[in-house]
């Protein structure tokens, strides 16, 4: 009967001592349960801040580079634009310079043909064409003054005479005739201040040997003895000859 008991008792010792290690077990298995579950828990935790940090990070970088991509668009725009009024400036001064070259071109042709159109009226009133200028050797005689008054009122004046071949061109038109040049003295017969009517100074000169030789004689005319070059003479101013008269072709 002992025995029996004995044997329940320790039966039911070992019944108890089972049930202890399931709970020791269960409890093992719980802290280790949750313990996966904190460590879980912080795993997504950490993965959740980094994708929130990330995020904001990407976005704020997309959000600084939308400036900048305006801004550099804006600046290409106002290269295009600057650019494109250069280009209408340049076009437009040429346009105008074109304009302005063509007018002068028709001022110039209309010009020319003026001229011409007085070239061919003044060859038949007598006038002769000689190194773009004309001369008019006359048929009656007058004064020094009468004969300038005479140019003076056709746009001409009294003929200046700049060269040795110029002196033979004047020469063969006065024939035979003594003709008054636009030359005088201005330093009233001292014979050192000889100018042309134009106010230019006397730089060469056809004088005939001996000449100039009166105090009195101021004006000057060409075709005064038998050398065909070197026949200008001083005479009084009131003296009569026939004149030339010189316009240019382009005053």
């Amino acid at each position: 009967m002992s025995q029996i008991n004995e044997d329940v008792i320790y039966t039911e010792e070992e019944e108890k001592r089972g049930e202890r290690v399931e709970m020791v077990v269960d409890i093992y298995e719980s802290t280790d349960a949750v313990r996966d579950h904190d460590i879980s828990t912080k795993l997504e935790d950490t993965d959740s801040d980094q994708k929130l940090h990330t995020k904001p990070s990407g976005g704020d970088t997309t959000e600084r580079r939308k400036p900048r991509r305006r801004l550099q668009m804006t600046a290409v725009c106002l290269g295009l634009l600057c650019v494109l009024l250069l280009v209408i400036t340049v076009l437009s001064v040429r346009y105008n310079n074109l304009i302005t070259e063509r007018e002068s071109v028709q001022r110039d042709r209309d010009r020319l043909q003026l001229r011409l159109s007085e070239i061919d009226k003044a060859t038949k009133q007598g006038w002769r064409y000689f190194n773009s200028s004309m001369y008019y050797i006359s048929t009656e005689k007058k004064t020094w003054s009468e004969s300038r008054q005479f140019c003076r009122e056709r746009g001409a004046d009294l003929v200046i005479i700049n060269s040795r071949e110029e002196q033979k061109i004047v020469n063969t038109m006065r024939g035979d005739r003594k003709a008054w040049i636009g030359l005088t003295d201005t330093d009233k017969g001292n014979n050192q201040d000889w100018k042309w009517v134009d106010g230019t100074a006397l730089v060469t000169d056809y004088w005939k040997t001996g000449e100039p030789n009166g105090p009195n004689e101021l004006c000057v005319i060409t075709g005064h003895g038998s050398d065909s070059v070197k026949n200008w003479a001083d005479f009084h101013c009131s003296d009569k000859c026939v004149w030339i008269c010189e316009k240019s072709i382009f005053p």
